[in-house]
């Protein structure tokens, strides 16, 4: 076991693995990117900016000024992108594994994010930490990171996106413990209502071993709390 310089914790020979793939589930990558005038995409780019240039009146605004021409345009592509996990499936990047004969905890933390608030349509960014126990197999470190920032391109809370997380893991790797720890900033308290910069959400998601062993949960929790070296 090693610890590496972006705070991961893993199986060390994973060069001589050879990978498990799960057949029925393409492990094909999906860019965030998206191409306004892809034949497949299903975002309503006209509606949205119909939408917007009404938010725009309806606070007093002008919308054809030159500072706003554009502006329609620009926020459909954001919702676009910011909404871009809603027609996806994050667990395809669980597919590909590696037969490993390791059974200790692995870890990957501070993975950052940027979701948005369903509440109030405001962002929410963060940090998400991630830890399973295996059961014979592994997943690239990366592709925890992957299933993390899909499903962040949702209009969510944070306590779905914490447990989204941890369910796909559970589920696609027979993982027999997963801890999931997310904290984050939440616009919408902090620009807005209440006005508390500086606070702090922070939700975590439990299952198998780390649920039902308190030894577990708190090696686990220690790591995820261990300063970075």
């Amino acid at each position: 076991m090693f610890r590496d310089s972006d705070n991961t914790i893993a199986p060390s020979n994973q060069d001589s693995n050879k990978p498990v793939v799960d057949k029925e589930q393409p492990a094909e990558q999906t860019p965030f990117f998206v191409d306004k005038n892809a034949p497949h995409n299903e975002v309503d780019f006209a509606r949205i900016e119909s939408a917007v240039r009404e938010i725009l009146e309806a606070v007093g605004e002008d919308p054809d000024r030159d500072g706003l021409l554009e502006t329609p345009a620009r926020v459909a592509r954001m919702y676009a992108e910011m909404f871009a996990g809603l027609k996806s499936e994050p667990g395809r990047h669980l597919a590909k594994v590696f037969a490993e004969d390791y059974d200790e905890i692995v870890l990957v933390r501070d993975i950052s994010f940027c979701s948005m608030c369903e509440h109030h349509l405001l962002p929410f960014t963060g940090k998400a930490h991630i830890a399973y126990l295996p059961s014979g197999k592994v997943v690239g470190l990366s592709k925890l990171a992957r299933v993390v920032e899909e499903v962040a391109r949702r209009p969510q809370v944070q306590e779905r996106l914490t447990h989204t997380v941890a369910n796909l893991i559970e589920d696609r790797l027979s993982a027999r413990g997963v801890a999931v720890v997310v904290e984050s900033t939440h616009s919408c308290m902090t620009m807005r209502g209440i006005r508390k910069p500086g606070s702090l959400c922070l939700t975590s998601a439990m299952r198998g071993a780390f649920k039902t062993d308190p030894k577990s949960r708190a090696e686990v929790l220690g790591l995820i709390n261990r300063a970075a070296s």
